[in-house]
């Protein structure tokens, strides 16, 4: 471990956490004590229009502790975690040229590993290929090209589910441009130090049933507040289709599902918090991987975590 007595790197803190766990009051409080900026590590915030779902922060909240990285895209256009690392580091040096401690809020397992360990160096996306695998998939169905894809990088099919169409595209793109499976060019990526030092908070209730009924009251008020409407309104735009990575967030492929006549309220309402309640679950098992990451309950043990953050600051 680096001896922090001699490691001149600039200071910034993250609050991880999976969904509904705490974190968006908490990082407010330490917005406003430290003077400093939220950088969103969240990969539904990203997209205009989407806002009752992805419980975006208000305009109230936002006046508080100003966010960076939240609308930033239309929810038709991509946005990869390498484009959220550039973009987020950059915010973070910006912060930190002004004194300021960037804080980094969210539960996007793929955009923290992007931003603090790197990505591997690969191809880049190549519209001609991507084209073909879709025609592919469109013929044969995914899990088929998931099967493919089995043959030619298991280590890689086994960690990709056969639903998940944007990962499955660009397992086999990879393949098919360089003739090396995916997992090779993973393992194979030198990691630069990252430049900053960072103290890593996950935020978690230690009762799993806490979280669920958290997530149900959440998902109610989204509900109550007209979410259903915002997906009318998305649902309205010809450009949009439920495959977007945007419209693959929790509860808005159900909520989509639901008004296009597939389920009734009950089914649709069971089945949004039933899949909040598994990304929950992939977002726990994503952060205990964070091994130097300390776990404290938001609410029970917030004076624990205001010494946390004293001591790391030195203030």
């Amino acid at each position: 471990m680096t001896d922090s007595r001699a490691d001149r790197r600039p200071l910034a803190i993250a609050l991880m956490g999976p969904t509904a766990s705490g974190k968006t009051a908490l990082a407010a409080d330490w917005t406003e004590l430290l003077g400093t900026e939220i950088v969103s590590v969240d990969s539904a915030l990203v997209y205009r229009g989407m806002d009752i779902g992805t419980a975006k922060p208000d305009a109230a909240l936002l006046a508080r502790a100003p966010h960076r990285l939240i609308d930033i895209r239309e929810p038709h256009q991509s946005y990869s975690a390498a484009e959220f690392a550039r973009d987020a580091l950059a915010a973070m040096r910006e912060l930190a040229a002004q004194g300021r401690v960037p804080l980094l809020v969210g539960g996007t397992g793929l955009y923290f590993h992007a931003l603090l360990h790197g990505l591997s160096e690969m191809p880049e996306a190549d519209p001609a290929v991507r084209e073909a695998i879709a025609a592919e998939a469109a013929e044969r169905g995914w899990p088929a090209l998931h099967a493919e894809l089995a043959k030619v990088d298991p280590e890689a099919a086994a960690r990709i589910h056969a639903t998940d169409p944007q990962r499955i595209m660009r397992a086999l793109e990879v393949w098919r441009l360089s003739g090396r499976p995916i997992s090779d060019w993973q393992r194979a990526t030198q990691r630069r130090p990252f430049p900053f030092r960072v103290l890593r908070l996950v935020l978690a209730p230690r009762e799993r049933a806490v979280l669920h009924a958290r997530i149900a009251e959440r998902f109610d008020a989204m509900l109550a507040a007209g979410f259903l409407d915002e997906v009318r309104r998305l649902r309205a735009d010809p450009r949009l289709h439920p495959d977007l990575p945007a419209l693959r967030a929790v509860g808005y492929r159900q909520a989509w599902a639901h008004l296009a006549g597939e389920t009734d309220a009950a089914t649709f309402r069971a089945r949004a918090i039933a899949a909040t309640r598994q990304l929950a679950k992939r977002q726990l098992t994503w952060l205990r991987g964070e091994l130097d990451a300390r776990w404290l309950d938001p609410l029970a043990d917030r004076a624990e975590l205001d010494v946390a953050r004293r001591r790391f600051l030195g203030r």
